[in-house]
């Protein structure tokens, strides 16, 4: 099958850092992949170098067989582990905001996600805690039809009621021609959802797995394994 995300020996150096390190990897569509590590093992910079934020030290990174670009922007769908959008905007700006900007974008669906969540569409982001600004990064994201969603810390500051929400809410909105990305410290509460993961550690990657065979072959959850390996 066509991978949707490939890295092949890639690189990033931030002066003399490394923040990844050779790392090769292919994701499929119709997957949702938990991206796994420590603070500082990489997985943001992995996230930005497939945005298209980022430019590579070393080796390449490819959406669709291409490298990113306006063309790969057009199917991927990002998350940012911090708020992108102007503290002026109101959530319905930001709706408006997106449905302008993005082809794929469905409104509707974005402000059906925001009333569920309970969001007043009228209040100001920059008047919003940082949970509810990432229920509404979340929502906006979500309603694209992208092929790839890379979601970096979406569950951080959301309390634990939204959490189920969530995860509902991106396993119902991607599509099997589409592949979720998903980086999280708190392993427990996605792992009920995840098909893979991947395991970076120090900028390398140390395992790529599906979730039925970690378990299997390790005799633990993704959870049990996280915490036994990077303790």
């Amino acid at each position: 099958m066509e991978k949707i995300l490939e890295t092949f020996h890639l690189s990033k150096r931030y002066g003399a850092r490394w923040a990844l390190q050779d790392l090769s990897l292919g994701l499929e569509p119709g997957r949702l992949i938990g991206l796994l590590g420590p603070n500082g093992s990489g997985k943001t910079t992995l996230i930005k170098l497939a945005a298209g934020l980022l430019t590579p030290t070393a080796g390449q990174v490819q959406i669709g067989g291409q490298a990113p670009g306006p063309a790969t922007k057009k199917m991927t769908a990002y998350l940012p582990d911090r708020m992108a959008l102007p503290t002026e905007f109101r959530a319905d700006d930001a709706v408006a905001f997106y449905r302008d900007f993005f082809p794929d974008f469905d409104a509707a669906k974005a402000s059906e996600m925001l009333a569920d969540l309970k969001l007043d569409s009228r209040q100001r982001i920059g008047a919003m805690s940082k949970g509810t600004q990432e229920k509404v990064q979340l929502c906006l994201t979500m309603s694209r039809a992208a092929r790839l969603y890379l979601l970096d810390e979406p569950l951080g500051g959301v309390d634990p009621a939204a959490r189920e929400y969530i995860l509902q809410t991106i396993l119902r909105n991607y599509s099997e021609d589409a592949a979720v990305l998903l980086s999280t410290h708190l392993v427990g509460d996605i792992e009920k959802v995840l098909d893979e993961v991947v395991f970076l550690r120090e900028g390398r990657l140390m395992a790529h797995t599906a979730v039925d065979a970690l378990r299997e072959e390790q005799g633990m959850s993704v959870d049990e394994y996280f915490r036994e390996v990077f303790r």
